[in-house]
C-alpha cells in the first residue's frame, strides 16, 4: 500500500507498539469552566449540553463498564488487542486531583491491553499538580493531553465564546512540554469570521510550537446551540465539502512532517446535526487523500526545513 502523504495516527501507533492500537472513548461526566460560569456562561457557541461525549455517564455506566462494552465491539471489528482510553467529553482535567487520579487509575486497569490515556481538556484547565499527575502516568504508559485551541486568533476565540486566549494555550503547551506527555492540539476550520488566511496563520503558529499531534475538525452546526441560531438567522455559513477539503490539504502543508495527524474530519451525531448535511457523508477523508495525491500536496511541503 502506498504511504499516505501525511503522518497518520494509526500508522504511528503501529510503529510504537508493533500492532494495531484502537482508541476507546469514555465519558467521565465532567464539565468545563466555560459552562459552569468560571470562564464563561453557556459554553462555546458550537457546543451543546452533551458536548462531544457519548453520554455514557448520563446512562449510569462506569468508566470500566464503558471500556469493557467498547472493547468487545472494537476488538471484534478491528482485531485490536491494545487500546488507548480517550477521555473525550468536556474538560477531563477539570476536577479535584483525587477525582482525576481515580478516573485515570480505573481506566488503565479496566481491561487487559490498555497501553495509555488520551485526555481531552482545555488549556485553562491544567496546573502544576495536574501535570505532575499525568507525568507520573507517562513513566509507564502512553499519555496524550489534547488541548482545544480551535484558532490562534483572539478575536475568533472571543467570537466563539471560548473563554481563554491564544496565550493561555501557549502557556499550557510550554508547561506540558518536557514531561514525557505527548501534546495534541485541536483546531476547527470554518469558524465564524475566519478566512482561509486566518486558518493558515493558525497552521503556521501551531507548526512552530513543538506540538506532537493535531486534530482538525469541521465546524458543523449542532441543533439548539448559539451557532444554530446564527445559522438560522443567516449570520453564519458553513464551508462546502470542497472548501473544507482544500483548506485541510493546505493546512497540512504548513505542519512539520513529524507531527502526528490524529484526525482530519469530524463525526457529528446525526440526530443533532443541523448543517452541513455533507458532514454525515463518509467520503470526506477519501476526498482529502485524493486531493493531496492529485495536487502533489503533502504534510510539511511548506514547512521550513
Amino acid at each position: 500500500m502506498k504511504p499516505l502523504p501525511y503522518r497518520d495516527f494509526n500508522t504511528w501507533l503501529r510503529e510504537q507498539f508493533g500492532e494495531r492500537v484502537q482508541k476507546i472513548t469514555v465519558d467521565a461526566g465532567l464539565t468545563c469552566p466555560n459552562r459552569d460560569g468560571r470562564a464563561g456562561r453557556g459554553g462555546c457557541i458550537y457546543c451543546n449540553a452533551r458536548g462531544s461525549g457519548t453520554g455514557g455517564h448520563a446512562r449510569g455506566l462506569s468508566i470500566t463498564r464503558q471500556i469493557r462494552n467498547s472493547r468487545h465491539v472494537i476488538a471484534r471489528r478491528y482485531k485490536a488487542r491494545k487500546f488507548l482510553v480517550y477521555f473525550q467529553s468536556f474538560s477531563n482535567t477539570y476536577a479535584p486531583l483525587d477525582t482525576l487520579r481515580g478516573m485515570y487509575d480505573e481506566a488503565l486497569a479496566a481491561v487487559d491491553g490498555i497501553v495509555g490515556l488520551s485526555v481531552g481538556t482545555r488549556p485553562d484547565c491544567v496546573d502544576e499538580p495536574v501535570l505532575e499527575l499525568l507525568q507520573a502516568y507517562a513513566e509507564h504508559a502512553m499519555i496524550w493531553v489534547e488541548y482545544g485551541l480551535q484558532s490562534i486568533h483572539d478575536e475568533t476565540l472571543r467570537r466563539i465564546h471560548r473563554g481563554h486566549d491564544a496565550a493561555c494555550f501557549r502557556r499550557a503547551v510550554d508547561a506540558t512540554r518536557g514531561r514525557g506527555i505527548r501534546i495534541c492540539a485541536h483546531v476547527i476550520l470554518g469558524l465564524p469570521g475566519e478566512t482561509r488566511g486566518h486558518m493558515m496563520e493558525t497552521a503556521r503558529a501551531v507548526a512552530e510550537m513543538g506540538i506532537d499531534g493535531i486534530k482538525l475538525h469541521l465546524l458543523y452546526v449542532v441543533r439548539g446551540t448559539a451557532l444554530d441560531r446564527l445559522y438560522r438567522e443567516g449570520a453564519f455559513q458553513c464551508l462546502s465539502q470542497s472548501e473544507y477539503v482544500d483548506r485541510v490539504c493546505e493546512f497540512l502543508e504548513y505542519l512539520p512532517k513529524e507531527m502526528v495527524i490524529q484526525r482530519l474530519t469530524g463525526d457529528p451525531h446525526p440526530e443533532e446535526l443541523a448543517a452541513p448535511l455533507w458532514a454525515l457523508e463518509r467520503t470526506t477523508l477519501t476526498r482529502i487523500r485524493e486531493s493531496l495525491a492529485e495536487s502533489g500536496r503533502f504534510q510539511g511541503k511548506r514547512f521550513p526545513s
